[in-house]
């Protein structure tokens, strides 16, 4: 996010960074807990309403930082209650994030890019190209942006959306502390959870951040021939450097992975790909969430739920832990795989 007229984005300022803004001004160290109250916690961004800050300090505040906000631009929401949202950020770039209802709790599922570089072949977001990086800003915003939306508390944020986020790692985890941290949003570090692709670099550097937040990884293959069809980064990120990646995550977090493996008929869901799925993670204190694939195209059709279960007893049987994931969101395209940035910015709102 660049700078507006010389003026610093507001999205972008940690707490410290507001520590010593205030300080520069003369002012004492609690007008950083009030600014970012009315930033992160309540989701306000025109400065002309933070009334517990006088008018000629506002006006210095208006001259000096660029308030804008991601706007969310259109909306729908299907019969589960999902709702996706095109969000649009300062300078005109859109994603598009969902808000997921499960029971009374609501997660927000934010993007990291526009677009994406990895090109999955059965993922929508991948054939709309790649166009750049989101800031830690823009990545948290999503999440205040939605909550103040919902009126509502949000109680989790998983970074599922658009995007590969350990190709933008240093924005992800910046989001990340952005929203844990207490004096900002504080999130609970439980409730965040970064999905990946199986970018190494990026598993090491969350495991050295020491933040806590949970990790899955899209597997979707268990050997090296399949998993380079569905996932082009295994060609890159080869499974025994990924699996030797994962258990020194373990090593140092102490951490369970999620594992994400989304299924398709006649491509990964044989009985043979489940005893392979099985023999792969052996030893790896994992989960496997089972993801019915949706079907984008590109000859990729979902598995019957015969095979998902059958799929599943196996992985029962040789003792992993593992759920079907109810699909939620398809029949707006706000399912896993179907999010991307439409051309011009269009969307619709239905409520």
């Amino acid at each position: 996010m660049s700078n507006i007229g010389g003026r610093e984005p507001a999205l972008e300022k940690n707490y410290d960074d507001w520590t010593e803004y205030f300080d520069i001004l003369g002012e004492p160290p609690y007008r950083a807990d009030q600014i970012c109250g009315w930033l992160w916690k309540r989701g306000v961004f025109d400065v002309n309403l933070m009334t517990d800050f006088s008018k000629k300090l506002r006006e210095k505040m208006s001259e000096t930082v660029d308030f804008s906000f991601p706007e969310i631009s259109g909306h729908v929401k299907s019969n589960d209650g999902t709702k996706k949202f095109l969000v649009k950020m300062s300078g005109g770039t859109a994603v598009e994030t969902a808000l997921l209802r499960m029971g009374p709790r609501l997660t927000a599922c934010v993007s990291v890019q526009s677009g994406c570089p990895v090109g999955c072949p059965f993922c929508v977001t991948g054939t709309v190209g790649f166009e750049r990086n989101l800031t830690a800003g823009e990545i948290a915003g999503q999440f205040i942006v939605m909550e103040r939306t919902a009126g509502r508390v949000i109680n989790n944020a998983v970074f599922m959306g658009m995007g590969e986020p350990f190709l933008n790692t240093e924005a992800t985890l910046g989001a990340v502390k952005m929203l844990n941290s207490p004096k900002m949003r504080g999130l609970g570090i439980r409730h965040i959870t970064i999905s990946t692709a199986g970018i190494i670099p990026g598993i090491q550097a969350l495991a050295a951040s020491g933040l806590g937040a949970g990790l899955a990884v899209s597997l979707h293959a268990a050997t090296d021939e399949l998993r380079s069809e569905l996932v082009p980064v295994n060609s890159k990120y080869p499974l025994r450097d990924l699996m030797s990646a994962l258990r020194g995550y373990q090593r140092v977090t102490g951490d369970r992975i999620t594992i994400e493996y989304a299924l398709f008929k006649g491509r990964n869901d044989s009985l043979e790909n489940a005893r392979e799925l099985a023999r792969l993670l052996h030893g790896l204190h994992s989960y496997v969430n089972l993801i019915p694939g949706n079907e984008n195209g590109g000859g990729y059709e979902r598995s019957s739920p015969e095979s998902v279960l059958r799929f599943q007893s196996v992985l029962k049987s040789a003792g992993f832990e593992s759920e079907i994931r109810t699909a939620r969101g398809g029949e707006i395209n706000a399912a896993c795989g179907q999010l991307k940035n439409p051309a011009g910015g269009r969307s619709r709102n239905k409520t």
